[in-house]
């Protein structure tokens, strides 16, 4: 049974300007809070600021999944799917005990925004609003997780069949490759939810 792990309700206050009464206002923000279980899988997704095509190029794709490897040895985590287009991000993560969705989301995409800048000369929001999760709570969902994950490119006229695009966790488990997603698809539901 996963351990639930308390949450905090979040409260942002933006000062925003009435142009007709000189004076501002305050709108709250309230944020669902993020669902967070101990012990559970993720499905996880994000897209860059406005839709841009910001990661169209090979080596930015690439550099994220760097970037990725990088939050593994910091945060203990499985990456059991992936897919990154030009300008959406999409994962499947299980966090090892104790280990922090939102800390893991928040290194990967706060520490490639910042090579993304410098690469670019620039500054500000690479990301979009949030990243979006969801427990994945039994077999069905985690396969229709996988499935959605995988269709993606497809989806993004990106590539004609899923396992030819490289930069998503078919192609790689098509070819037998385990240097991303280290745990062939065919056993995850045995090892994760205890059957085939």
């Amino acid at each position: 049974m996963p351990t639930k792990v308390p949450e905090t309700k979040s409260i942002k206050i933006l000062r925003h300007p009435q142009s007709i009464l000189q004076s501002s206002s305050l709108i709250i923000d309230m944020r669902k809070p993020r669902e967070r279980e101990d012990n559970v899988i993720y499905d996880v997704s994000s897209e860059i600021n406005r839709g841009a095509a910001d990661l169209q190029s090979p080596e930015m794709k690439t550099k994220f999944l760097v970037f990725v490897k990088k939050a593994q040895q910091k945060y203990s985590f499985e990456l059991l799917n992936f897919c990154i287009t030009d300008n959406y991000i999409h994962l499947i993560i299980k966090p090892a005990s104790g280990q922090s969705i939102s800390r893991i989301m928040q290194w990967i995409k706060g520490n490639f925004a910042k090579y993304w800048n410098k690469e670019h000369n620039t500054k500000g929001h690479l990301w979009g609003e949030r990243f979006f999760s969801k427990i994945i709570r039994n077999v069905s969902q985690f396969w229709d997780s996988i499935k959605y994950i995988d269709e993606r490119p497809v989806e993004a006229k990106l590539a004609a069949k899923a396992e030819d695009w490289e930069f998503c966790g078919l192609y790689h488990d098509a070819r037998g490759r385990l240097d991303v997603v280290a745990i062939p698809r065919i056993v995850m539901p045995w090892l994760f939810f205890g059957i085939a």
